[in-house]
C-alpha cells in the first residue's frame, strides 16, 4: 500500500474540517494529524505558509490552500471530481466562494463573541496550556474586528443569514442527496468544514444548528460514503441551495470582495463597505482577491469562448460582476 495523504491542521479548523470532507469524498487513503504536536517549524518552511491545513502527498510533497489542493485531487480522482468541469464547476467554484470568503466571518464571530463558545475552543486549540488559551482568547475579538462582525447590527445579521442557509440546507437535503445536487462538490465540502469545526461543534451555534435534522444528519457523516454515482443539474440550472446562495452574494460577498479588491490595488489596509445597511470596516487582505482571481482566469482558461459567452451571461443575469 501506498503512503497515505496527511492532513495537519485541527480539528476546529475551518479548512482543515473542509479538506477532510473532500478526501472523504475522494475516497482517498488518508490520516489527520495535528500540526501544533506534529513539527510546526518543517511543515511552515516546507509549504511555505503558516496556515492550515497543509496536505503532505505520498510522494512527499507538502502543499497548503484548500482550493488548489483539491484542483490537483481532482486530477487524481477524476470519477470523483469536487469541482466539476466545465460551466457546472464554475458555478460551484462560485458558491463555495461564498462559504470560503464571506461566511467565514460567521464562524469567527460565533467562536469568539460568545464566552461560553470561545473559552471552549481556546482550551481544546491551546492543547490544555492556560497560557495559551489567554493568548487565543485575546486574539479572537481582533479577529472579528478585522473580519467586520464588531457592530450589534453585524453580529445580528451575520447570524440571521446563517440561520437561512440551515434553513435552505435543511430544504434540500429533503430534495436531493447533496447540496448542489445528487453528488458532493467542494460545496458540500466547505459548509461540512463549516459545520464540523465549528458551527455543530461550538456550544452556542450548535443549539441553533440542533433544530435542522437533515443538517445534523449531514454533520454526523450520514452521507460521507459517496458511491461515485449522481449528477448535477446542467448548466445554468441549480439547485434551490445553489440559487439561494447566489442570491444572498449580491448584497454581502460582491461588495466587499470588489472592496477589498480596489483596496488592494491602492495599497491600503483597511476599506468600507456598505453591508447590510451599514458602513462596515475590514482589514484589506490579499487572499480574497486572489481566490477571486482563481474563478475569473478558470472562466478564461477552461472553457470555449462559447461557453465563456454564456457564464458571462449569466453572471450579468446574477448581478455578479465581481467574477466577469
Amino acid at each position: 500500500m501506498t503512503n497515505p495523504y496527511v492532513i495537519y491542521g485541527g480539528e476546529l479548523s475551518y479548512f482543515t474540517r473542509k479538506l477532510e470532507a473532500a478526501c472523504l469524498f475522494y475516497g482517498a487513503h488518508f490520516v489527520m494529524r495535528n500540526k501544533n504536536q506534529s513539527d510546526p517549524a518543517t511543515i511552515e518552511s516546507r509549504s511555505g505558509t503558516h496556515q492550515v491545513p497543509v496536505l503532505q502527498t505520498p510522494e512527499n510533497w507538502m502543499i497548503g490552500d484548500t482550493t488548489p489542493i483539491m484542483h490537483m485531487l481532482d486530477g487524481r480522482y477524476p470519477k470523483r471530481q469536487m469541482y466539476p468541469a466545465g460551466s457546472e464547476g464554475v458555478l460551484v467554484h462560485i458558491v463555495e466562494e461564498y462559504f470560503d470568503e464571506w461566511v467565514a466571518r460567521t464562524m469567527v464571530h460565533y467562536r469568539w463573541h460568545y464566552p461560553e463558545s470561545a473559552e471552549f475552543a481556546a482550551h481544546i486549540m491551546a492543547d490544555g496550556n492556560p497560557a495559551i488559551a489567554e493568548r487565543m482568547l485575546s486574539w479572537g475579538p481582533r479577529a472579528c474586528r478585522a473580519t467586520g462582525t464588531d457592530s450589534e447590527v453585524q453580529r445580528k445579521a451575520a447570524e440571521a443569514e446563517y440561520v437561512r442557509i440551515l434553513e435552505a440546507a435543511e430544504k434540500q437535503l429533503g430534495e436531493t442527496r447533496y447540496l448542489m445536487g445528487d453528488r458532493p462538490t467542494a460545496v458540500d465540502c466547505i459548509v461540512l468544514g463549516g459545520l464540523r469545526a465549528h458551527t455543530y461543534m461550538d456550544p452556542v451555534p450548535k443549539r441553533v444548528t440542533a433544530n435542522y435534522p437533515a443538517v445534523v444528519s449531514y454533520a454526523e457523516g450520514g452521507l460521507d460514503q459517496w458511491d461515485g454515482s449522481g449528477a448535477l443539474p446542467a448548466f445554468p440550472k441549480t439547485t434551490t441551495f445553489g440559487e439561494f446562495v447566489l442570491g444572498e452574494m449580491v448584497d454581502t460577498y460582491e461588495p466587499y470582495v470588489l472592496a477589498n479588491g480596489a483596496a488592494q490595488q491602492a495599497g491600503a489596509k483597511a476599506f468600507h463597505a456598505d453591508i447590510y445597511g451599514e458602513e462596515v470596516s475590514y482589514l484589506s487582505r490579499p487572499y480574497p482577491e486572489t481566490s477571486r482571481e482563481m474563478i475569473v482566469n478558470k472562466i478564461k482558461d477552461s472553457l470555449d469562448e462559447q461557453a465563456q459567452s454564456e457564464v458571462s451571461g449569466w453572471l450579468q443575469s446574477k448581478g455578479l460582476r465581481a467574477f466577469s
